[in-house]
């Protein structure tokens, strides 16, 4: 491949942004006007992705926490401030800092026209989900929100609250 049209997963990516665009353009998301039907879609979209964004989450406490750590799940939740579903990982040395999990969010905002993910100190990505291949094409953004997420909460704290650099294990 001569790089100018990128590989498969680079096509879905866009093909991801073209629905974000096309729904922004129409008004719409998932082809749907009203704010009771978008979180209908919402919640499907959450079922879909769980498997998904629990992943990346895993794979950090495998391999970084060496299975310290516990991923939990809201599910979907309705507040003041629109609905959103949160998979978090935590680990005793980053509850022993006080500095929040590693976070993958995803969210409709009251006053929003589609819902997005983003991580606890990272932001917002598109979240137009409606199948399961679609789901399936998010692991490599969940992915990029999670390892950005461990990132930037070392350097709230240190490498210390990471197991397998404190014990002087690598994988």
């Amino acid at each position: 491949m001569d790089g100018r049209a990128g590989n498969l997963d680079g096509l879905k990516y866009m093909a991801e942004l073209v629905r974000h665009f096309a729904d922004l353009r129409d008004g719409t998301h998932g082809g749907l006007r009203s704010r009771r039907d978008k979180e209908r879609l919402f919640t499907a979209a959450v079922a879909l992705l769980d498997p998904h964004a629990r992943q990346p989450l895993d794979e950090i406490n495998m391999h970084l926490l060496l299975g310290s750590g516990e991923v939990t799940a809201t599910g979907v939740r309705r507040g003041g401030a629109g609905v959103d579903a949160v998979w978090a990982l935590s680990w005793p040395e980053q509850r022993a800092t006080g500095i929040d999990p590693v976070m993958i969010r995803a969210f409709y905002s009251a006053g929003a026209h589609h819902p997005h993910l983003s991580g606890g100190t990272v932001g917002d990505w598109p979240f137009n989900v409606f199948d399961e291949e679609q789901a399936t094409a998010e692991l490599p953004t969940l992915r990029a929100i999670a390892s950005a997420d461990i990132h930037n909460l070392v350097f709230q704290r240190d490498y210390r609250i990471i197991p397998a650099i404190s014990s002087r294990r690598t994988t």
